[in-house]
Parts: C-alpha cells; sequence; structure tokens
C-alpha cells in the first residue's frame, strides 16, 4: 500500500508543480473540465451515482475499460465514441506535459546539487 501511496503523492505533487507553467494550465483545465462534462453526461443520461460516472470517465480515458459500467442507451454510447476520441489525446497530452515538468525540474535539481558539490571544479590550474 505505501507504494502505490508514493505514486499518488508524487502525481499530485507533479501535477502541482506543473501548474506553476502557464503553457500548463489549459491542459489541465481542459482535463478536468472534460471529466467534469463526461460525469455529468453520465449521470443524467446513464443514470449512474457521481462517483460510478467519474470511474467511468476515467477509466476510459486511460484505456483501461474493465467493463463494469458501459452505456446502454444509444446516446451513451455516441457520447462515448466522441469522448474517447476527444479525451485520449488530450488526456495524453496532459500526462507528456506532466512528465516533461518532472523531467526539466529533475535536470534542474541535478545541476544544482552538482554545482553544490564541486564548487571549485574547474577553478584549479
Amino acid at each position: 500500500m505505501l507504494p502505490f501511496a508514493l505514486l499518488i503523492w508524487r502525481l499530485v505533487r507533479s501535477t502541482l508543480h506543473a501548474l506553476e507553467d502557464p503553457s500548463f494550465r489549459p491542459i489541465f483545465t481542459l482535463v478536468m473540465l472534460l471529466l467534469a462534462i463526461g460525469t455529468v453526461f453520465y449521470h443524467q443520461v446513464e443514470g449512474w451515482r457521481w462517483f460510478d460516472s467519474l470511474y467511468f470517465c476515467v477509466i476510459t480515458l486511460a484505456t483501461v475499460g474493465y467493463g463494469d459500467f458501459t452505456p446502454k442507451t444509444d446516446l451513451g454510447k455516441g457520447f462515448t465514441m466522441l469522448y474517447v476520441i476527444l479525451g485520449i489525446g488530450l488526456l495524453l497530452s496532459f500526462v507528456n506535459a506532466i512528465g516533461a515538468r518532472t523531467q526539466q525540474r529533475t535536470r534542474t535539481r541535478r545541476r544544482s546539487n552538482k554545482a553544490h558539490e564541486d564548487p571549485d571544479e574547474g577553478s584549479n590550474g
């Protein structure tokens, strides 16, 4: 359980750090908006509980698709097709942006640590 908790903590921390980047905020906002729209849609059209609707949206966009929830109405099925087509690309952009920001912070931290370890390196001559 501890490794999973650490993974979640790192994801939250990386997302919060990424929010410092103005170019990341629109992607984050669109992902949250997409999840909200999907959650409301499935709650209203399919009659699912709020948490079940959000769960279905996340599982669908993550392309996991356990199959424990599936839309039963034609409207729900049609919406899901569009939701997947739009959402997967957006979610991949979101994950890529978090990864890029995390990688950038790691490189900066390593350079900073190296500079603190060898402050006089290159001055001996």
